[in-house]
């Protein structure tokens, strides 16, 4: 935990009670701060009153004693309408912040300079923050990786100089994070999200920009107009003591991190090609399969460099990177065939990024359909040896892939996955690849994603047993 000081002996608000929020009252209190905390759900309630946080209805406080509204970030701040805590605080005059906010004042207070990398964008931050977080643990490093990637950031150990803290950012999190200034803030891509909690586009990304505007290296892709902009921009305007350096994934640079082939680079300015650092190589890691993951490859390398990392420790942590579960996880392997947990894939662009990685693909598909269906990934059908539907898009998929590749109904996720490795055994592909990569939502047949990939890969662990018992008890 890392106790938050700088509200010693105040009355803080705190609003939402999650995972998040309840290690913030947590990490308030064994500061000295005194906690009033609240959420519309009664579970919330309930959860943080059994272990011992006071509960005070702030619709009905007195808001004059409030030094701070602590913010859950899932509660929205701006659009499409503020919660109604906010109102209340802005009227008082209470500043409204976030977790990620307090632990900057910790870090700022305490640890000054204490190394950060924070990592934001729409794509693959999730597996750029793990993957820098592999690569520095690897090196021998003290690291501490959390935020929006699962572990609530004062869970984590207090900053101090000789541990790195690998944050990911939600865009939740920066607007609630005026003082954010990492060591090295990582921009990697923007496309059009969450513009209903922003109200724009442009809204969006300027919450974005924020995080690598307070960084003192700041890592900024070119490989979309929105990055593009944002970098060229802040490299116009750098303070005199920051760097501004461009990253891409899918072409070489005049300068900078890029990755050309399967390698990754740095290229200093104003010197040759030739003179190009070869930072490590994308070829045979198997985790970072595809165009999206040479971008976060990129990313995660400059990242090692600018933290001192030399290249072969780079390049280790390349090639070592076990990737996430969920997200393109290889779940085993039987005979010549590999499976493929995609189960984070819950829309058409998602899976567009696997079926764009792989070849001879027997895929599984289907749960609660998002607008489009699959139509958007036609181009990739030729990579499909067959397709196994499951779940209530089964009617709408069958209409877009009749005539168009072979599919089967299966309905439910144990059908689809037997049925596709009998198949994949039984055909002649030198590495067939049994993919989960649904394209839609799980909730007509499971929780969340997590629990859908989890009962994959699962299944996946019982199968030599039914393929034996299929080829009547020979292995």
């Amino acid at each position: 935990m890392t106790p938050v000081t700088t509200f010693r002996d105040k009355h803080v608000a705190l609003f939402g009670l999650g995972g998040s929020g309840l290690a913030t009252a947590h990490a308030l209190i064994a500061g000295g701060a005194h906690v009033h905390a609240w959420d519309d759900g009664e579970t919330g309630r309930a959860r943080a009153a059994s272990q011992g946080v006071r509960l005070d209805d702030l619709a009905t406080a007195d808001w004059s004693q409030f030094a701070a509204l602590v913010l859950t970030p899932g509660v929205p701040l701006t659009h499409p309408t503020p919660h109604w805590t906010v109102p209340l605080a802005r009227a008082a005059g209470v500043e409204i912040i976030g977790d990620v906010e307090l632990f900057c004042r910790e870090r700022n207070a305490h640890a000054y300079g204490a190394p950060f990398v924070a990592i934001t964008g729409t794509n693959g931050k999730s597996t750029t923050t793990a993957l820098i977080a592999h690569m520095l643990r690897e090196a021998g490093r003290d690291v501490q990786l959390g935020g929006n990637i699962g572990v609530p950031i004062l869970d984590l150990e207090p900053p101090s100089d000789e541990r790195i803290h690998v944050i990911e950012c939600s865009s939740f999190q920066i607007d609630l994070t005026p003082s954010l200034n990492p060591t090295i803030g990582i921009l990697i891509n923007l496309t059009p999200d969450h513009i209903d909690r922003h109200g724009t586009m442009e809204n969006y990304a300027a919450v974005k920009e924020r995080l690598v505007a307070g960084a003192e290296v700041a890592l900024v892709g070119v490989d979309d107009p929105y990055t593009h902009a944002i970098g060229a921009r802040l490299a116009a305007n750098a303070r005199p003591e920051q760097r501004v350096a461009p990253v891409s994934g899918l072409r070489a640079l005049d300068w900078g991190f890029y990755v050309e082939g399967s390698e990754v680079y740095y290229r200093e300015l104003g010197h040759p090609p030739e003179e190009a650092e070869l930072l490590g190589a994308l070829t045979g890691a198997r985790a970072l399969r595809g165009a999206h993951n040479a971008q976060n490859a990129a990313f995660a390398a400059a990242a090692g460099w600018e933290c001192g990392l030399e290249d072969a420790e780079i390049a280790k942590g390349l090639l070592t990177y076990p990737g996430l579960p969920h997200r393109m996880e290889e779940v085993g392997r039987i005979e010549r065939a590999l499976f493929v947990n995609d189960s984070k894939a819950t829309n058409a662009d998602a899976a567009e990024k696997a079926l764009a990685s792989f070849a001879d693909i027997y895929w599984i598909i289907g749960g609660k359909a998002k607008e489009g269906g699959i139509e958007p990934l036609r181009p990739y059908f030729s990579r499909i040896r067959k397709a196994y539907l499951i779940g209530a898009a089964s009617d709408d998929f069958a209409r877009t892939l009749d005539g168009a590749l072979p599919y089967e109904r299966c309905e439910t996720l144990d059908v689809a996955t037997q049925r596709a490795a009998l198949d994949a055994l039984a055909e002649g592909a030198a590495e067939p690849i049994v993919l989960l990569s649904p394209a839609c939502a799980s909730y007509d047949q499971f929780p969340n994603f997590e629990v859908r990939g989890d009962t994959f890969r699962k299944l996946v662990q019982g199968l030599p047993a039914i393929i034996a018992a299929h080829r009547g008890g020979k292995p």
